[in-house]
Formats: structure tokens, C-alpha cells, sequence
């Protein structure tokens, strides 16, 4: 059968919403975007617990100390899941890892600004973690078999960890003025930045064209974020907070809010690598990476000792 038949059939197993499973024929460019997919998404799960692994010492009470620890463990289940979903493609863990350690592979952006405080805890989860979910849930009706299946876990997760973010800041914004304060100040910083995770805008989106008419994703950057603030813009009222856009004004004609410019510059200036936490991010996770060689190491001794006995016993 020719490559173009096998295309054509492809195509039409896309869109008669069957999935592609690993062992089914497929496009190498497919395979590659879901390459870059998955692996940007597992790199960002792992890279995503050093912000909030940061204030788990000093967590205010033993209460949000639980919390916190049992966020990062999900997080690191969540890299696992996708690092495994990857593997399905025909490329290896450590290659993987590897991209990443060396810069070929990215991460989610939005994990290279610091946090600074406490409050920032509860904005990563109401919005960054928001942000994640509005594109994850999507994804679970993703064409590639295993990475959806993986993202059903996962949403069910994050899902918990907007609504735990939402409500250690709905505690500071009902405290006192200095929490209060505190509060804002996190929305203020966290706030473009979270906008910033669905991606550049549409027209300079080089990828969103074949990801949506192989269905690996199902709205576009655009749609996306509107649909992030027009949520947002209605719960902060519960908050009693503002968020920080001077242009931010439902637009009864659109049934949309209008929102303001975002720093385009910036975006890609974090995409390049040049974010305020690039490079300290990065550092931790090849160092993480060289100090557990001995735990993986063992692993596999082991392993590799429990498949020799088995295989004795079957003798």
C-alpha cells in the first residue's frame, strides 16, 4: 500500500474519532508532535514541583504542609505517567531527558518565575493549575491513544489542586490587611504569566494547524485563553481581589471579556531562555537527574535480579 493510502486511512481514523494506538501506522510527523507534545508536558510536570517544593518547609501550619507534599507527589506521578505515554512512541526515557538537559526539549514557561511568597502557593494552583486543566481536559479527547488516556488521571488531579490553590486564597483574602495584600500581590504577578501558557497567539502558532486536523489538540491557543479569563474574571469577584488588567470589561456583544495586550516580548523572551528562573530551574533538574544515577542503578540491578530468579523457577 502506498504511503499516500496509508495517509488517507490515517485521516480517517482521525476523523471518525478512532484512536491511534502505538502499533498503528502513522505519519513520522505525528509521531514527532506528539514527541514534542507529551515530552514538553512531562518535562513541565517534573520542572513544576521546583516552585512549590520550595515553600514546603515553610508552609504556615502542618495542615497546608500536607497539602503541598501530597501536590508535588502528584505532580511527580503526573511526569511518570507521560515520560511512560512517550515511550509508546519509540523514543526512550533518558532520550528524552536528555533533550531537555540539553535545551532541545522545553517546558511549560510558566515555571521559570520565582515565588516569593506564601500566597504564591494558592495563585499557582487557582491559576496556573487552572490554566493547565482548561488544555488538559481538551487533550483528554486527544487522537493519541495513551496520552489521553494518562490525561483523565491527571485532570482528576489538577482538578483538586486549582480547587485547594482557590481556597488557601480565599482564606488570606478574608485575614488580615497584610494578607490581604499578600494575596493581591500574587495575582498580580502570577496573572499574565498564566495567561501566557496557552501559547503565542494563533497567527504565530506554527504548530496548531496539523495538531487540530489530527485532532492531538481540539481548540486553539486563542479559544483557549479566552475561556481561561472569561472563568477567571468571575470567580476573583469571590475573592474580593481585582485582577491586574486596567482593560479587562465584559463585552456584551462578543459574550466575552475584552482583556489587554500581553507582553508578547516577554513570552518569548522566557521561551529562549532568558526568563528570571531559566536557568536555576534547569540547573536543579540535571543535578536532581546526576544524583539519583546511583537510585536508578539499583533499580535495575534489581530488576534485572527478579527476571534472572523468575526465570530459574520456570526451569
Amino acid at each position: 500500500m502506498s504511503v499516500h493510502n496509508l495517509e488517507q486511512l490515517f485521516q480517517d481514523k482521525i476523523d471518525a474519532e478512532i484512536k491511534i494506538e502505538p502499533l498503528d501506522w502513522m505519519p513520522e510527523a505525528y509521531r514527532k508532535t506528539n514527541i514534542r507534545q507529551i515530552s514538553q508536558h512531562a518535562h513541565s510536570e517534573i520542572v513544576g514541583m521546583l516552585p512549590e517544593g520550595n515553600w514546603i518547609s515553610r508552609a504556615p501550619s502542618l495542615k497546608r504542609k500536607a497539602i503541598l507534599l501530597a501536590k508535588v507527589q502528584d505532580e511527580a506521578g503526573h511526569g511518570l505517567y507521560l515520560y511512560s505515554a512517550c515511550e509508546t512512541l519509540g523514543i526512550s526515557r533518558e532520550e528524552t531527558i536528555n533533550d531537555l538537559h540539553s535545551g532541545r526539549a522545553k517546558y511549560s514557561s510558566i515555571f521559570n518565575y520565582p515565588t516569593l511568597s506564601w500566597a504564591d502557593m494558592g495563585a499557582v494552583g487557582w491559576l496556573v493549575d487552572g490554566a493547565a486543566i482548561m488544555n488538559q481536559v481538551m487533550l483528554t479527547r486527544t487522537s493519541y491513544g495513551p496520552y489521553a488516556r494518562a490525561l483523565v488521571r491527571i485532570c482528576k488531579e489538577e482538578s483538586f489542586h486549582q480547587r485547594q490553590g482557590f481556597e488557601s486564597l480565599l482564606v488570606l483574602s478574608r485575614g488580615s490587611a497584610e494578607q490581604r495584600a499578600m494575596c493581591q500581590d500574587a495575582i498580580n504577578r502570577w496573572w499574565w504569566p498564566a495567561l501566557m501558557m496557552f501559547g503565542p497567539r494563533d497567527s504565530e502558532s506554527s504548530n496548531s494547524d496539523l495538531s487540530m486536523k489530527w485532532k492531538i489538540k481540539r481548540k486553539s491557543n486563542d479559544e483557549l485563553r479566552q475561556q481561561f479569563i472569561d472563568m477567571i474574571a468571575e470567580q476573583v469577584k469571590l475573592l474580593g481581589m481585582q485582577l491586574p488588567d486596567p482593560a479587562l470589561k465584559w463585552n456584551a456583544a462578543r459574550n466575552h471579556y475584552d482583556f489587554g495586550e500581553i507582553n508578547w516580548e516577554e513570552f518569548w523572551q522566557v521561551v529562549k531562555g532568558n526568563g528570571p528562573c531559566n536557568k536555576e530551574r534547569l540547573e536543579a533538574r540535571k543535578k536532581a537527574w546526576e544524583e539519583g544515577q546511583w537510585v536508578r542503578e539499583a533499580a535495575a540491578a534489581y530488576a534485572a535480579k527478579n527476571k534472572s530468579r523468575n526465570r530459574l523457577r520456570l526451569i
